[in-house]
Parts: C-alpha cells; structure tokens; sequence
C-alpha cells in the first residue's frame, strides 16, 4: 500500500478508524481489515475499545511490525505524568510493548501546552511510541507545539473531507514535513456522494463515490485518511482506491466544494478553528 514519509515515520495512506466500535465486531472488523490489507489501525483511549481492537490484531496473522496502530491520549490526561499513565494503560489494554503513533486527542487550554509535549516526548524517549504527534491542533496551536517539542511531529490528526476548508492547517503540515491525518473523510455520505464533481469521476472510472473520496485524500502529497465503517464488505471497497488516478481537472472540482465549510465534529471543548 501507497504510504506517507513524515519526518521519518512511513504511514499507510489507508487505514481503519475505530471510533464508535466495540466488543466482538470491533475486533472482528480489525481483523477483517488486515486480511483484506490495512495495514493501519486508528483508536484511541476515549474510544474505550482498545481492548478490542488489540484483540483484533492478535488474531490476524500479520506480523505486528508491519501494521501500523496509533492511539490518543484524551484531552484531560494530557498533563505531564497523567499522559505517560494514560499511555502505559493504552499499551496495556492494546496487548502491545509500543504504538506506532501516540497522539494528543484534543489540546486543553486549562493545561499548558509545554508540560503536554514535554510528556509526549518522554512517551517517545521511553519507546512506548515510535512517533508523536497531535490531532485536532488549529495552525496557532500546532506552530506552538512544533516549537516547543525537541522531537519531530510527525502528523496533525483532523477532520478533514470536500466540504470543510483545512488548507491552512494542510500548509502548516507540509512546511513541518508532517502528515495531515483525514477523520471523517467521507463526510457522512449523503450529500457529498451526491454532489456532480463526485458522482461524474465515479462514472468516468467505474469506482463508487466514496472510492472517488477517498483517493481524492490520499492523492494530495502527505494526506492518509481513515475512514470509520460498520461494516465487512465496506473494507474491501474502501481500500480499492490505489488502481486509478483523478485527473488535475477532477481533483480541482473536488476540492472547490470545501466552500461550504460544514464542520462535523465540533464540540464544547474544541479550540478555536482557523478562520478560512
């Protein structure tokens, strides 16, 4: 699978997001996932399913360094001491020695940013992570934790589809030679599938709209996307993305529908969004 170099960590472009799934399915998903070839895996500690996604992946015959897991530290447990406890709970839950990737879930403006990449760097010093990152950090917050952290970012996990405007915080990602990672990459259907730029592609290359999403993402140079789904037989069709190419022409008009701006996860909590 086409993957990303960011300051050193390769990421699988394509990779299974967790966030909802639990108990058997979850791990039956995860294992389904890496029998038809993901080799990245998305959860996180909020998501409570750690468990289940490391039983996933111990029973699939994939070798462990060649899947990709990355999980998050919730946006209370950031502070330095709470991070590395949330992050060996993780490990333990995970049934693993280290992540591929540990992410700060949100930033907290009630715990200083210094102390939180300080600890992050520890997790990473200690080779509980092999790579440290953060997800949900606007272009203000992500240049403060780009300055203050000694080790190399490797990726700003985001929501990120055709109807939301994320160039900026895409801009910032390349200049730091980090990943931006897409959350609800498709949107939620619906609309999107139906919109001209995405239905005309599909017809052109015989792939269903949200193949064309998809690889819409993972054709801009240092994007992975992560899609969430419920369901076995979405695998197969969400990783078939890497057989076709969208032309300049196609790609532009995918892309022009970011003017509607329409945020999904948005929260009482969440920081202050870059104005577009």
């Amino acid at each position: 699978m086409h993957s990303v170099n960011a300051n050193g960590a390769q990421i699988p472009a394509l990779g299974l997001g967790t966030w909802t799934l639990s108990g058997d399915d979850c791990a039956e998903l995860v294992l389904r996932a890496l029998s038809v070839g993901y080799r990245h895996i998305d959860t996180a500690a909020a998501y409570g399913n750690e468990k289940d996604v490391g039983v996933g992946l111990r029973a699939s015959d994939v070798a462990r360094d060649d899947v990709f897991v990355t999980t998050k530290v919730w946006w209370t447990d950031i502070a330095p001491g709470d991070l590395e406890r949330s992050t060996e709970a993780s490990l333990k839950h995970l049934g693993l020695d280290q992540v591929d990737l540990l992410l700060i879930h949100w930033p907290n403006p009630k715990i200083p940013l210094a102390g939180s990449i300080k600890a992050l760097n520890a997790v990473k010093r200690s080779g509980l992570a092999r790579h440290i990152g953060v997800s949900n950090f606007p272009t203000a917050l992500l240049s403060q934790a780009i300055a203050l952290s000694e080790e190399p970012l490797v990726a700003n996990q985001v929501e990120n589809h055709p109807y939301l405007d994320q160039r900026k915080v895409y801009r910032l990602c390349r200049d730091n030679g980090m990943a931006l990672v897409s959350y609800c990459p498709l949107y939620r259907g619906g609309d999107l599938f139906s919109e001209n730029a995405i239905r005309d592609a599909a017809a052109r290359h015989g792939k269903t709209p949200g193949q064309i999403v998809l690889r819409w993402h993972v054709q801009q140079e240092g994007v992975v996307a992560i899609p969430r789904t419920t369901k076995i037989a979405r695998l197969s069709e969400n990783i078939a993305i890497f057989d076709f190419a969208l032309s300049t022409e196609e790609m532009v008009a995918i892309s022009a529908l970011t003017g509607r701006n329409s945020r999904l996860c948005d929260f009482g909590f969440s920081p202050e969004w870059d104005r577009v």
